[in-house]
Order: C-alpha cells, then structure tokens, then sequence
C-alpha cells in the first residue's frame, strides 16, 4: 500500500482559504490573527490531521515548546509526584518537558542544564545542589525557577518542612523523650540544613538533647547502615532526613530485634512511604504536587511575559502521626 503523506502547511491554507503564513502565525502568533481566522485555520489542521513542525518553528521564532526539569534523583519517590504534577501542568500550556537526573552530582546538573540549554526555553530545577553563583549565572541565559531551593533574585518555591519538623519534635517532647538524634541527608540540601536546624531549634526550646549523624545520601541501604550509630547514641527516638532513609532504618531494627516503638520511636520527612511500612511510618507531611504545579505555572508565566520575578512561594507542613512513635523507654 502507498505510504500515506503528512499533511502540509500549504494544504492546511489551502483547505482554510488564507495564506501559508497566515497558518504559520496561527501556531506561533495567533494574537496577530482574528480569533475567527484562527479558529478556521484550526479546524483545517485538525480535520487534515496536521501537526506544525517544532524544529521548524525554533528556528523562525526562537521558541522551542520545551522546558527542562532536573532532579537531584529520579529513584527517590519524593520526585515522581511533582514530576508528573509538573508534566500535566506543562500539557496544559502545550509545553513538553525533558526530565534529567544529576543523581545527587553538582558538576551533572550543571552538565545537564548545559546539554539542555539549546533545545528547552528554560529550566525547573529541584532541590539543586550547585552554588547560589552557579544557579544565578544560568538564570541569567535562560528563565530558571527553583523548588526547594532558596536564591534571592530568583522564583523558588519552597516546601516547609522545618514546620512539619518543629511538631515532630514537640511531638516526641509530648511522648517522654529526652534524648533525640537527626540523621541527615545531601550536605548540599537545603531542605537538609533546613530540618537539622529545625531540630536542634525546637529540642532546644524544649529542654531536649540533641544528636546529628551524617547522611550523605538518602536511601534504604543508607537508613540500615546508620542504625548501629544510632543505637550507640542512647537516644530514645530519632528523626530522618526522608521516608526512604527511615524505611531502611526499620528493616534493620526488625533484624537486630529492636522493637518500633517500644524501644525506639521513628519519624520520617515527606510522607511518600509512611503509610506503606511496618509498622506505619510516623513522618512529615508532603506538598511535592503543589509545589510541581506552581513552580511549573511560574515558569511558563516567566517564558509567556517575557519576565521572572523575584517570588518566593512557601508551603507548610505538619507531622502525620502513625505507628512508629510511641512513650520514651524508661
């Protein structure tokens, strides 16, 4: 059988009666047309089943349709969520997103938003993990929007957790505890110092001691590696950097016979595997949807006006209490 040709711009103006660049201003300046102009030329692609080519139209208009959304790693089951809240946003705006992972590497992410710079008009970029000076020179070339990640000058949005933290503290205040310890995450998290320093504020306040044991990468074999650190700190309970970290932990207090929580009380951060461990993960609540969907309508506000304003977006959280805290040991 004959292969079947893809319609073309000129029979697209043909079937609507206007001229070809009547059709190309349609798909790329349709405020230049008559809103009845552009209806016809339309339902003419519609109905011939044209699509505009997008090489084509970067190349007369400078406008590519895509944006780049990096992550620090796309394994972490923080990220699927606002990825995919994001990508829908993007659908809505006729927008197409190219996903990159720096797998928690500053020199990959910068590799990547310099791979991407070409083909993306501009950049989300989550929990980044270069230099403010890094971040700002590339906002510089093209629009940059930020979650969790909190630069002057730039539009962040950032999710809260200190919040969250704050009540998981007082929380296990309220239960008995005296002695508490912090694992963390990536040195160069800024939601990291932002939950350590929220911990040792509140125990502060409260009377209580705290310990900080370094993390350097969130993951369950991670979580069961901090475990004898744990243990040998004497504290009663102890508060992790994300789920993934405090769901390794549990595994390995189950094999060492520690018991959750009558021995020892576990909070997570971000509520993305609490409700599916045993026992059910106390933890931090998650806004990663949210925070998908307003730093992507930034962005396309940012590409749309020609502008980024310095707007900084905060979302708060709280504590989500389950099965994994219980009264301090005696």
């Amino acid at each position: 059988m004959p292969r079947r040709t893809r319609p073309t711009i000129n029979q697209v103006a043909e079937a609507a009666g206007v001229t070809k660049s009547s059709v190309s201003r349609a798909f790329t300046r349709p405020e230049m047309l008559s809103e009845e102009t552009v209806r016809k030329i339309s339902a003419a692609a519609e109905r011939l089943g044209y699509v505009p080519n997008r090489t084509a139209r970067a190349l007369s208009t400078g406008r590519h349709g895509n944006i780049a959304l990096i992550v620090p790693d796309v394994a972490n089951p923080f990220f699927p969520p606002l990825i995919r809240a994001a990508q829908s946003e993007a659908d809505r705006s006729d927008y197409c997103v190219f996903l990159g992972n720096s797998d928690e590497m500053p020199k990959q992410e910068d590799k990547l938003i310099g791979r991407f710079g070409g083909q993306v008009e501009g950049f989300l970029l989550v929990s980044s993990r270069l230099t403010d000076e890094q971040i700002v020179e590339h906002a510089a070339r093209r629009p940059v929007v930020l979650i969790n990640r909190d630069v002057e000058g730039i539009p962040r949005v950032l999710i809260d957790s200190a919040s969250g933290v704050t009540e998981a503290v007082e929380h296990l205040a309220s239960l008995g505890h005296k002695k508490l310890v912090y694992v963390g995450g990536p040195r160069g998290s800024w939601s990291n110092k932002q939950r350590r320093a929220a911990v040792r504020r509140s125990a502060r306040a409260l009377g209580l001691e705290v310990g900080v044991i370094a993390n350097e990468y969130p993951a369950f074999e991670a979580g069961r590696r901090v475990v004898p650190n744990v243990l040998a700190s004497g504290a009663t309970a102890v508060i992790a950097f994300d789920d993934l970290t405090a769901q390794g932990m549990l595994a390995e207090l189950l094999d060492r016979g520690v018991s959750v929580p009558e021995e020892l009380s576990v909070v997570g951060c971000d509520d993305v595997l609490g409700a599916t461990t045993y026992p059910s993960l106390t933890t931090v609540s998650n806004r990663s949807i949210e925070a998908g969907k307003t730093a992507l309508t930034l962005l396309v506000d940012a590409l749309e006006n020609q502008a980024a304003p310095d707007v900084r977006y905060v979302l708060n959280t709280n504590i989500v209490v389950r099965n994994t805290t219980g009264k301090a040991r005696t």
